[in-house]
């Protein structure tokens, strides 16, 4: 039975019937619910933020600046709070804020105390103090809205921070003594930079030693993988040869098998026929002797009516002389007494016709009583060697059939010698095409590594002018510390303006996800694939019973038992794909990629789970719980990967789950694709075959049924 039969079979199992078909449907729906209804809830909800209440108290008194103007800061935050519409901003007083953020009537509060604004001033008067906005937050009502309002209150603080920072770099610019300050300081980092850039100029030059050792290396790798691609052409041109005589010695083996059989229906019908063979025959013998003795007694008699009929004959030829005398005597002339004799002559012929007639019948009947005496030996001797002949013909035809057996026994193993020398042949064409792979990967490692050693003389080139660089700029700085300018009027109020606000911000975005939901959508998606693969075999059956019993080959038997979840898994995800793209509105930059990466990505985890279910039964299904949670918080789904404690680096690494994120990610997102087929590509399949190995020594190892397996002690 094939493998494809195995799934068909197992597709029909759990098919037959309509609960069966609708436990199948809501399996097939699972991931989709979970992927969208979780981003269809997620969508987009910063754009949504105007709804979540939050309370804002203003009790800044104001204040006066230094030309006697007057300010309220609180005010214009307050004002500008409200028109954003970022949160829905309700007024209130600090005790009203206070009870409602306990509460969970106000997600939060936002307070600017009495003395804002006079804080914010107090740097005119060199008696300087923050201005503080007080924060009031309850982790109970939401965590993700403190963090929200945490970036809220940033952006207010820096905005506040560069309209003061610009008034008060316009009241110290009239004197450059910090700036004086801080050069020295720059001086002396300089200095420890010059002192840095030495340092790394000799790690440089070992870095430069190191990486042409590197590419001396890397082309005896290469030479090394040149000759195993010679090696794999040979091995596939010789499985090929083998598959082919294989092959010829299967058809051989079958028609050996069929001309048994035929061989074996004749002996047969001919052991029926010859069964009576030893009473027939004796009878035959007894019959031929009494044949035998009556001819020998008709030959006896045969042979006295000759001699009696040749005496006759005799006188009657003595006759003649006889009667032609007597005719002379009584006086007929010669020419009557010819006459007479040929008369007489014409008289005798029937008689000497009869004579010779008799003789030869009596030659025949001595014949046939030698003959039938012969006769009679053979029948004797039939007659004794027929129970041998018979025996020999029914041990002719019990050996034949035997042959039949073993003819049949044979053309289907020459058969699977076949079937595995094709897959040998399949596999050693497979070897050499990496095998060439492999050669030319080695040659683009070759320049690679030529390169960087080519980089790291450069760099330590390079490194060398950093060294003399950084002296420079340390002598520059300590002699320009005396020559700092006093800028003029314009100047510096566009250097305070500078100061003010130093740094801004260009968003250059080589891809980007529109919404939130949107950036969320390649972990969840890759989540609920990994769910849908695990929920399947609640149903599915790992490996076919009948086909282990059979002596089914183990591969075949793995693939068989994944076929069905594979096949459903590419539903699922199918399914989910439209529900996001479609209905949610997430469309993918490479969408036919995107939808291709989803069905590896499910053929895979179903194959491992499929594996885990295969070898470790119901311990391999609370294993996939447990790698799924894994993989869940590991995965980088949400946060940078690089955040997650360092003990769970190493399962990022090795997990499958991470690298379809990423892909994911860059197909949808528009990213690199290099990563895509580079990495993670063959990390899924390297794991795909992996698992299917598992799955089967699983096949191999349940050929041999032992108590635990016939009555587990635990069952899911």
């Amino acid at each position: 039975m094939s493998a494809i039969r195995m799934a068909i079979s197992e597709l029909r199992r759990i098919t037959a019937g309509r609960l069966p078909v609708l436990a199948v449907l809501a399996l097939l729906l699972i991931p989709m619910l979970y992927a969208g209804f979780y981003l269809y809830a997620n969508g987009d909800p910063y754009s949504r933020l105007d709804q979540v209440p939050a309370a804002l108290v203003v009790e800044d008194a104001g204040g006066t600046d230094a030309d006697g103007n007057r300010q309220d800061v609180g005010e214009d935050v307050a004002r500008e709070l409200t028109d954003s519409g970022s949160f829905d901003f309700h007024r209130v007083s600090a005790a009203e804020a206070d009870r409602g953020v306990r509460d969970n009537v106000y997600t939060f509060a936002l307070t600017i105390p009495r003395d804002f604004t006079a804080a914010l001033q107090s740097s005119a008067d060199f008696t300087p103090r923050q201005g503080i906005l007080v924060l009031t937050t309850n982790d109970a009502n939401n965590y993700l809205a403190r963090t929200i309002a945490d970036t809220l209150t940033t952006r207010v603080r820096d905005s506040v921070a560069k309209e003061v920072g610009t008034q008060a770099a316009d009241r110290f610019l009239t004197g450059f003594s910090t700036i004086a300050t801080k050069t020295r300081e720059a001086a002396d980092g300089a200095g420890r930079l010059a002192d840095g850039a030495t340092q790394a100029h000799d790690g440089a030059g070992q870095l430069a030693s190191g990486a042409g050792q590197l590419a001396s290396g890397q082309r005896q790798l290469a030479d090394g993988a040149t000759q195993l691609a010679g090696g794999a052409d040979r091995l596939a041109e010789g499985t090929g040869t083998l598959a082919t005589g294989a092959g010829t010695a299967a058809t051989g083996a079958d028609r050996l098998s069929a001309g048994a059989g035929e061989l074996a229906t004749g002996l047969g019908t001919l052991r029926d026929a010859t069964a009576q063979l030893p009473q027939q025959s004796r009878a035959l013998a007894d019959g031929a002797r009494q044949v035998a003795d009556g001819d020998a007694r008709l030959a006896a008699a045969g042979s006295r009516v000759a001699q009696e009929s040749a005496r006759l004959a005799d006188r009657l030829d003595a006759a003649d002389g006889t009667i032609a005398a007597s005719l002379r005597r009584q006086g007929f002339t010669d020419e009557q007494v010819r006459q007479a004799l040929a008369a007489l002559a014409t008289a005798k012929q029937p008689l000497v016709d009869g004579n010779a007639r008799v003789q030869e019948v009596s030659g025949q009947l001595d014949r046939l009583g030698s003959g039938a005496e012969q006769v009679a030996d053979g029948a004797e001797q039939l007659a004794a060697s027929a129970p041998q002949l018979t025996n020999g013909i029914a041990s002719a035809a019990d050996g034949a059939e035997r042959l039949r057996d073993g003819a049949t026994e044979l053309s289907g193993g020459v058969r699977k010698l076949s079937d595995g020398a094709t897959q040998l042949s399949s596999g050693a064409t497979a070897l050499s095409d990496g095998a060439d792979r492999l050669v030319a990967g080695e040659r683009t490692a070759v320049e690679g590594t030529d390169r960087l050693a080519d980089g790291a003389r450069r760099l330590d080139s390079g490194t060398a002018e950093l060294a003399t660089g950084a002296g420079q700029l340390r002598d520059g700085l300590s002699a320009g510390v005396d020559d700092i300018p006093d800028p003029a009027p314009d100047v510096r109020e566009a250097t305070a303006r500078t100061i003010g606000d130093p740094v801004a911000t260009r968003d250059v975005a080589y891809s980007q996800a529109d919404t939130y939901g949107a950036g969320l959508a390649p972990f969840f998606m890759a989540l609920a694939t990994w769910i849908g693969g695990y929920v399947l075999f609640l149903l599915v059956q790992p490996l076919s019973r009948r086909a282990i019993a059979a002596g089914q080959s183990p591969l075949r038997i793995a693939l068989g038992g994944w076929i069905p979840a594979g096949l459903l898994g590419v539903l699922q995800v199918t399914g989910m794909y439209a529900v996001v793209s479609l209905l949610l509105g997430i469309t993918p930059v490479h969408p036919f990629a995107t939808l291709a990466m989803l069905w590896l990505t499910s053929m895979t985890f179903t194959a491992i789970v499929h594996a885990l279910n295969a070898l470790l039964g119901a311990v391999g299904q609370f294993l996939g719980l447990v790698l799924m949670v894994l993989q869940l918080v590991s995965a980088g789904g949400t946060f940078p990967w690089q955040t997650i404690p360092g003990p769970l680096w190493p399962v990022h690494h090795v997990m499958p789950m991470g690298y379809a994120v990423d892909a994911l990610r860059h197909l949808m997102y528009g990213g690199e694709l290099a990563g895509v087929v580079g990495t993670a590509v063959p990390v899924l399949l390297a794991w795909f075959a992996a698992a299917l190995g598992l799955a089967t020594l699983a096949a191999y190892r349940k050929r041999v049924w032992t108590p635990s397996a016939v009555k587990p002690e635990l069952v899911l």
